[in-house]
């Protein structure tokens, strides 16, 4: 009875472990998959949120001390390192300024390929992810890249400590490419 016992009580401490992993894991692939939403244009929450209302939402995704990269011969130079939320806070900015001519009214992100790991309270995730985008003078392009990103569960929630990508290819669309697509999102509405 009492071998029973032990061996009931070892196998619910390794289901716990295998429940929390996969807990984990969804709740790794929400962040990622929000952070992504948000990212997209136009911006699906609803109701509409402002560009910087969009972005103080990414942060709220993030970590304290978290850093946002691009890395590899094109990302580097292109998107550089940004540490800590007010670095990130700007990184963003410059996606979505209030003079951008041409303005970018079509960012749509794909994800793929999606790996998990989790080891107690840090986590790293990969990904491939592939956006087309179209701005208001017709031009587009479509550009996928490799996602290498680190979580950490801080009071129980999972946040992102590091988003690191690297520049898979960048190709051009024809001009207009897309026929039909939103103004604005109702999707949640």
């Amino acid at each position: 009875m009492q071998k029973e016992l032990m061996m009931t009580e070892e196998l619910l401490t390794r289901l716990e472990r295998r429940i929390d992993v996969l807990e984990a894991e969804a709740d790794i692939r929400r962040i990622q998959a929000r952070y992504m939403f948000l990212c997209d244009t136009p911006c699906p929450v609803y109701p509409p949120v402002t560009d910087e209302e969009r972005i103080e939402l990414i942060l709220d995704l993030y970590t304290e001390d978290a850093v946002w990269e691009g890395v590899g011969e094109y990302y580097d130079g292109q998107f550089g390192r940004a540490e800590g939320k007010d670095a990130i806070r700007a990184h963003f900015a410059r996606f979505w300024p209030e003079d951008q001519n041409p303005r970018l009214i079509l960012n749509a992100h794909y994800l793929t390929s999606e790996q998990i790991h989790v080891d107690a309270d840090q986590a790293h995730g990969y990904w491939i992810h592939m956006q087309p985008w179209l701005y208001s003078d017709g031009t587009s392009l479509l550009r996928s890249s490799r996602l290498n990103n680190t979580f950490r569960r801080e009071d129980g929630e999972w946040k992102i400590t590091r988003t690191r990508t690297e520049n898979v290819f960048i190709a051009p669309l024809p001009d207009n490419f897309a026929e039909s697509y939103p103004t604005g999102s109702v999707l949640l509405k």
